[in-house]
């Protein structure tokens, strides 16, 4: 009998004991809701609209599409997002780190660490849950461009600045901007120059911020707007594209943040700017007629007014999205779907 009673009360013991671990693990969960994990589901390539590409340091190609994010390892592509938001992805970054930033349209910013998502919404500090893009600093700060705003994330917290009447004001007061109310006030590129200045263009002004104060970027007293992306070249020559076409801008020619010499390349309507590693610009810019073509500016010829160039048929009378020059020399880019173009062809990677 006394045996019995000893194993009942081994066989209660464990069972407490059991309970109390689940009931740990539970409520960990409950604190950690904001950290997602993700069992990959290898898939066939976006066959959707494809915003933004970028490449890994271990050469995986990375999408943001309207189906989710997706990743290339230069064999099958894998939606990485399936299982964690059914958003529409619009930006991407690989950090200093090798982490990924997925920005979507509604549900805010994810952060991936290669394991794990972590959410980053208006409830945790951003202005606004739609991340139309991400850059990093020099300093590793995040900052995040929204609709009616930019967030800066320094790794533990939020500092925002929101857009008004032909100014960026810093906000400390919690104040959001509501959700798929873009545009006009969504920030489209931002990056910091070797000066450390850096350039934000939204659909209305593009400014400059010396981290204290914001200025409009004008061009004989005509200010820049809906410029769609910046970026600065390996020489430091600032390139932006938009509503007014191609632009160049060289800054050695003032000592004056925003006031040297700029020169209209284009006059096309520009999507998306990436150099390549040669030093060549490559553009998604609709024409005259209404079709896209993806131009590539030859660096060797930039110092003439007008750079030579080459129009590439896409084949596609729809926009063309981002661009990225990878590794191998190849150029991708994305439209209702993701294309890869290595110098004489073009494949188109949908599901037939």
């Amino acid at each position: 009998m006394k045996k019995h009673l000893r194993l009942f009360s081994w066989l209660m013991l464990f069972v407490c004991i059991t309970s109390c671990k689940d009931q740990v693990k539970s409520d960990f969960s409950k604190d950690q809701s904001n950290s997602l994990t993700n069992e990959f589901n290898t898939s066939k390539a976006p066959n959707s609209i494809v915003r933004n590409l970028v490449q890994d340091g271990d050469g995986n190609i990375w999408m943001a599409t309207w189906e989710g994010v997706f990743r290339y390892d230069g064999k099958s592509f894998t939606n990485v997002t399936k299982d964690v938001s059914s958003a529409r992805f619009f930006s991407i970054l690989e950090d200093s780190k090798g982490n990924m930033w997925f920005g979507s349209i509604g549900s805010g910013v994810y952060y991936f660490d290669g394991k794990a998502f972590q959410n980053f919404t208006t409830k945790e500090g951003l202005p606004n849950n739609e991340i139309t893009s991400i850059f990093e600093d020099k300093a590793g700060n995040i900052w995040l461009g929204t609709n009616g705003g930019i967030s800066l994330y320094n790794g533990k917290s939020f500092q925002n600045y929101i857009l008004a009447e032909n100014t960026i004001v810093e906000d400390n007061t919690g104040k959001t901007v509501p959700d798929f109310t873009r545009p006009p006030n969504e920030v489209n590129s931002i990056i910091e120059d070797n000066t450390g200045t850096f350039w934000f263009a939204t659909r209305g002004n593009t400014y400059l911020y010396d981290g204290k104060t914001f200025t409009i970027v004008s061009q004989k007293d005509k200010p820049f707007t809906n410029v769609r992306s910046i970026i600065e070249d390996k020489k430091g020559t600032i390139w932006l594209g938009g509503n007014d076409g191609l632009w160049r801008y060289d800054p050695s020619t003032s000592l004056k943040a925003g006031e040297g010499k700029f020169t209209n390349i284009s006059k096309n309507f520009i999507g998306y700017i990436h150099e390549d590693k040669k030093g060549n610009i490559w553009t998604s810019s609709e024409t005259k007629e209404g079709s896209w073509v993806l131009t590539h500016y030859y660096s060797q010829t930039f110092l003439n007014k007008t750079p030579a160039a080459t129009e590439i048929n896409t084949k596609e009378r729809k926009m063309l999205f981002g661009i990225l020059a990878a590794k191998d020399g190849s150029i991708w880019f994305g439209s209702d779907g993701v294309y890869r173009y290595n110098g004489k062809t073009i494949t188109d990677f949908r599901s037939k």
